[in-house]
């Protein structure tokens, strides 16, 4: 269903937003606009108002993540090639836009919001930590504010996600709207398929259609794991026959909610406990 900012939704009270600042800050990026800081509160604002959130919290990238390069010196490794080709002007204007991004998270935190931000995490696993910890948080009718799929792997009973660049919610209600397979199937799902955005390898010839169809066959990823060696006449088994390690190191690559904690660090976890037992809302 598609939503603007500033449509009005029924909610139930003590609702709390969670919010993908860089995800975020990428729409005024796509604009060409390096001067968005004020114009991010603003729409932070009116999705707290549109979504009845009594509580706003801010995620923030702080670089690509320490967890998963350890994990795999693959992960986000193209990036730096994506950009090698840039112009002089391309160049000066992506750092004016991280210039900027640094100067709305201080703004942010200049207006009294919670900012969690920590060195080499990123904000899809201080996202994920909220979600699995929300009791001890009191974070109830969580909405999450980003277009980056991944997040889709915190949707739930109580966990929805709202995509600025679709203007679409997903929630546990409409998921079969947006998907051909059932929520608690789309780890499985990105296991298999990988992910080109974040340079985590899927396998050969193997796209999501077929990856439907094998996590209907064999019921999860790591059924496929156990299956292997899979003996078949069809090609696109071949990568995957020869390959099954790569199965389990994408589940530590993209399984959100079970490595999240460890993606963060103890002592950065402390510090978020820390940060939202202070917060009097």
């Amino acid at each position: 269903m598609a939503k603007q900012f500033t449509d009005m939704v029924e909610n139930p009270p003590n609702n709390a937003m969670i919010v993908d600042a860089l995800n975020l800050c990428f729409r005024w990026k796509h604009a060409g606009r390096s001067d968005y800081r004020y114009e991010f509160q603003k729409v932070v604002e009116s999705l707290a108002q549109s979504y009845k959130a009594e509580k706003t919290i801010i995620t923030a990238d702080w670089g690509s993540s320490t967890y998963r390069k350890n994990l795999d010196e693959n992960y986000k490794a193209d990036r730096k090639e994506r950009f090698k080709d840039q112009t002089p002007e391309e160049k000066v204007a992506f750092e004016e836009f991280f210039e900027e991004y640094e100067q709305t998270l201080k703004n942010m935190q200049k207006q009294g919001y919670v900012v969690l931000r920590y060195k080499g995490v990123e904000a899809d696993d201080i996202a994920a930590s909220l979600v699995l910890h929300r009791k001890q948080y009191e974070l109830e009718n969580i909405w999450l504010i980003s277009s980056d799929r991944d997040w889709n792997l915190l949707v739930s009973e109580d966990v929805s996600q709202f995509s600025y660049v679709t203007r679409k919610e997903y929630t546990l209600a409409n998921w079969s709207e947006h998907y051909d397979f059932p929520i608690e199937k789309y780890l499985d799902y990105k296991v298999i398929c990988g992910d080109k955005g974040d340079n985590i390898q899927g396998f050969a010839q193997i796209g999501e259609k077929r990856a439907v169809d094998l996590i209907s066959q064999y019921d999860s990823a790591f059924d496929i794991y156990d299956a292997i060696p899979i003996d078949s006449k069809y090609k696109f088994m071949v990568d995957l026959n020869e390959n099954p390690d790569r199965i389990m190191l994408n589940y530590k690559l993209m399984d959100l909610l079970s490595h999240c904690d460890e993606a963060i660090g103890e002592g950065n976890i402390s510090d978020i406990r820390e940060q939202m037992g202070d917060i009097k809302w």
